[in-house]
């Protein structure tokens, strides 16, 4: 990745997987003799009042106990709601292995996306999108509800290892009063450029990011090869000014 980032022409990457930095010094350490830097960070999953939302800590210590022992928890319950769907999918008659859903994982937390994937590779679903709508969305038979920790009780974590809590592409619900909301809670930024966010989208979030005294950030929610679309660009698909970056670390506890 660090390769393909120089090669993109970026001069700094954030690695923001879901629920792990395991990934992150191994990143870091390829990226140092490329001139790359490798903003350690991690993608948390909170609840708010629509249901989830998802969170970038940045600047986050790898290793760190507090952190760490918050993660590995946060992963076990994934590991416990992936079973659970798997279950529930062969219930209904979709042929599907824990093992399959695994396999796409690669040792990461596993998700909706990668029991999506499962679907699409044994044949039971066309695609991504109908693994979703006729398998995996709200009332559908393999959904499983996310527990889900309050927004606050993960920002007080990031703040403690001197982290910065962003909001992530937030779309038409970022309005004011929720991220008014938000700040209050503990969020220090919001992410206004973001593969689905219209130009129109980001300049409200952006003005209101100014209004609220809220950091501003971007990126292409790159998922890897494959799943570029709507929601994801391709690495270094978005322009993102490093004056962000050195603004957003400024926030630092």
């Amino acid at each position: 990745m660090p390769v393909r980032a120089r090669d993109a022409g970026l001069a700094a990457i954030a690695l923001t997987d879901h629920d792990t930095l395991d990934g992150v010094n191994a990143a870091a350490a390829a990226a140092l003799p490329l001139g790359v830097r490798v903003v350690p960070g991690c993608e948390f999953s909170v609840k708010v009042p629509w249901g989830e939302m998802h969170l970038l800590g940045y600047f986050l210590p790898p290793g760190h106990p507090a952190l760490e022992s918050f993660l590995t928890g946060t992963r076990q319950a994934r590991e416990r709601r992936g079973h659970e769907m798997v279950q529930r999918l062969q219930r209904a008659g979709a042929a599907i292995d824990l093992a399959d859903v695994e396999a796409e994982a690669q040792g990461g937390a596993l998700g909706r996306p990668h029991v999506a994937r499962a679907l699409v590779r044994r044949g039971v679903a066309d695609d991504f999108t109908d693994a979703f709508a006729r398998f995996l969305g709200r009332g559908k038979p393999g959904y499983v509800p996310k527990p889900l920790p309050a927004l606050d009780t993960v920002t007080a974590l990031v703040h403690e290892v001197r982290g910065v809590a962003v909001a992530a592409h937030l779309g038409e619900r970022g309005t004011e009063a929720q991220l008014r909301e938000f700040r209050a809670a503990g969020l220090d930024g919001v992410e206004v450029r973001h593969p689905r966010h219209s130009p129109a989208a980001e300049a409200r979030l952006t003005r209101l990011a100014g209004r609220l005294d809220l950091a501003v950030s971007g990126g292409s929610d790159w998922h890897g090869d494959g799943d570029e679309g709507a929601s994801h660009a391709p690495l270094g698909g978005m322009d993102v000014p490093a004056e962000w970056l050195d603004a957003l670390e400024s926030r630092r506890p």
